[in-house]
């Protein structure tokens, strides 16, 4: 069936990086702007990063901004999003969507 499988989650201390990717397989990754979106304990889902199916526009949340980059690579389906300087409110489990799927989240971890 269709999948998004994010991977790339972990454990990183303040101001730390990490790479998170979104495989994405059975149904056409290309045709379809592609989003990452976070969640935090007792918080909203939240919009972090959207790019457009080409991957020429980019969006982000204020509160990323200057630190996350979107990007994709359409011919390997996949989605990545790279987080420099993180900070502890970063933490939250992400979650990569494109049309009506989404993947199962991977958690990202800021402490010291």
């Amino acid at each position: 069936q269709v999948q998004l499988v994010e991977s790339g989650g972990g454990l990183v201390q303040p101001g730390g990086s990490l790479r998170l990717s979104c495989a994405a397989s059975r149904f056409t990754f290309s045709n379809y702007r592609a989003t990452w979106y976070r969640q935090a304990p007792g918080k909203e889902r939240e919009l972090v990063a959207s790019i457009t199916s080409g991957g020429g526009s980019t969006n982000y949340a204020d509160s990323v901004k200057g630190r996350f980059t979107i990007s994709r690579d359409n011919a390997k389906n996949t989605l990545y999003l790279q987080m420099n300087s993180l900070k502890p409110e970063d933490t939250a489990v992400y979650y990569c969507n494109a049309y009506v799927y989404w993947g199962q989240g991977t958690q990202v971890t800021v402490s010291s």
